[in-house]
């Protein structure tokens, strides 16, 4: 799910949660996480449809500011491989993970040529990786899940799930009461030993291939998105230095 929620993160008719909500807030029920988290994973398409998104890729248009539009372009192999690209002004950013190492292509900072860069800053592209996000198989993958009640976002009464990773780092859902899908993802990072939190509020969803995935986050609007193309490696991989 750019960012780590991108994928998060459709071609058909967008589906705002907003539409469906009831006239007056209800007290939202009370869960076990496993409770919510199967919920939510029929909510999106079921687990079958889920497990069989092997590829992702698509473009958006992130608003800055002043009217200023910057094109997002990104690519995924699940698990395994991500590309994200920023372009503005003629110029275009590039951050890529290719399964080992990941690197950068930085003009908005001086830096044209392709960088390597650290395992801190590889974290994000890991987990933009797990396109489907890491509530799907979450025992699968080492996390740990935990239910922390209710929380008012925007007056609704939004379920709280923490899933905690291998590495120390997690994430917080906030989940719609009435149709369990996501409304908010909050990151919590450790990057250079200090904690880094990042949340960004997502809805308009929408049914590609049997699954639903928020067009709209944050500042960002999903153009397209295509599952299950073949994506070339070499998206991926270090370029090869110039003759």
């Amino acid at each position: 799910m750019l960012r780590s929620v991108l994928f998060a993160a459709v071609l058909a008719g967008p589906v705002s949660i907003g539409a469906f909500a009831p006239a007056h807030a209800q007290t939202a029920k009370a869960y076990t996480a496993e409770e919510l988290i199967a919920k939510n994973l029929e909510a999106r398409g079921g687990v079958e449809k889920l497990r069989a998104v092997k590829t992702i890729s698509g473009s958006g248009t992130l608003r800055i500011g002043g009217g200023i539009e910057a094109k997002n372009d990104f690519y995924a192999v699940n698990g395994r491989k991500a590309r994200f690209e920023f372009s503005l002004q003629g110029m275009t950013a590039i951050n890529a993970w290719d399964g080992v190492d990941s690197w950068a292509v930085q003009p908005f900072q001086g830096r044209r040529d392709p960088q390597k860069v650290s395992a801190d800053d590889t974290k994000g592209l890991v987990l933009a990786s797990d396109i489907v996000g890491p509530l799907l198989d979450w025992r699968e993958k080492g996390s740990k899940v935990e239910y922390l009640g209710t929380e008012d976002i925007d007056g609704t009464d939004a379920h709280k799930i923490r899933v905690t990773f291998k590495n120390g780092d997690s994430r917080v859902v906030f989940l719609d009461p009435d149709h369990f899908l996501e409304i908010r993802i909050e990151d919590h990072q450790f990057i250079r030993g200090q904690e880094q939190v990042g949340s960004v509020d997502v809805g308009e969803y929408a049914q590609v291939d049997g699954v639903y995935f928020p067009f709209e986050q944050g500042q960002l609007q999903l153009d397209t998105l295509t599952l299950n193309a073949p994506l070339d490696d070499a998206l991926f991989a270090f370029p090869a230095a110039k003759p």
